[in-house]
């Protein structure tokens, strides 16, 4: 009988982090794993740590302690230029540039094939506004062409800070959508978010609060764990749950 195939390598694995920012410990002794080819969905409050974690998964965070490693590598190394991409919170675009200028540029910068602009325009449905300049767009035009960037080179890992802020439901639907096609393609989607119907489409989801992690589960794993009828409440379930703990 032939043994079952070894499970894949984590396309990211925190140990024992530890952030602090100002003087305040911002992520205290977080271990998670991230598991490859999946959309892993960050939820939690405002200031409970999501884009420190984030920041230090792309290897841009000083660290106080421990240790986080993707793709096999420490999070920042040389090795991961072209197989992390990172989208923050305020894509970084220039403005007098025209769409396909910014995307042509970034893509030299990626060494990513030329044609490759084209495609990523077509994924996030760019088409008609790729030659216009990039300060008439609409913000959620402006996020759309950070996260076209970010899809430039097909990396291996897409790091994602809230990115669809600003959008209407219609295209955060498409763009979730995108996310999973990505995923099912070989990809690994890293997406903070604080809009909680946005976790049903995740295929696990890691919740903090106050920089430590209060779930690593499924959506159906933490329903069934917390009695909850929608991931809100069972976030809410969760922090009165360790708040409890806290004060025993």
């Amino acid at each position: 009988m032939s043994a079952a195939p070894a499970a894949p390598q984590p396309c990211v694995e925190v140990d024992d982090l530890r952030v602090d920012r100002g003087g305040v410990r911002v992520i205290d002794g977080l271990t998670v794993r991230v598991p490859t080819g999946r959309v892993v969905g960050l939820l939690g409050p405002s200031g409970c740590g999501k884009s420190t974690l984030l920041r230090s998964v792309v290897g841009v965070q000083r660290v106080a302690a421990g240790r986080v490693r993707v793709l096999g590598h420490p999070a920042g190394s040389a090795q991961l230029r072209r197989r992390v991409a990172y989208l923050t919170q305020a894509p970084s675009v220039y403005d007098d540039l025209t769409v396909r200028e910014n995307l042509r540029y970034f893509a030299k910068v990626l060494c990513a094939p030329r044609d490759d602009v084209q495609r990523v325009l077509e994924l996030v449905d760019l088409g008609e506004q790729a030659d216009s300049l990039t300060s008439r767009l609409s913000g959620g035009q402006r996020s759309r062409v950070g996260l076209a960037s970010a899809l430039l080179g097909r990396p291996e890992l897409l790091v994602l800070d809230e990115p669809t802020v600003g959008l209407d439901p219609l295209l955060r639907a498409q763009l979730w959508e995108l996310f999973g096609r990505l995923a099912g393609a070989g990809a690994t989607l890293l997406v903070s978010s604080h809009v909680m119907d946005e976790a049903a489409r995740c295929d696990r989801l890691l919740l903090m609060r106050e920089g430590r992690l209060l779930a690593d589960d499924t959506v159906a794993g933490l329903l069934a764990d917390t009695g909850a009828t929608d991931v809100e409440h069972a976030l809410v379930t969760l922090i009165l749950r360790d708040r409890s703990a806290a004060s025993a």
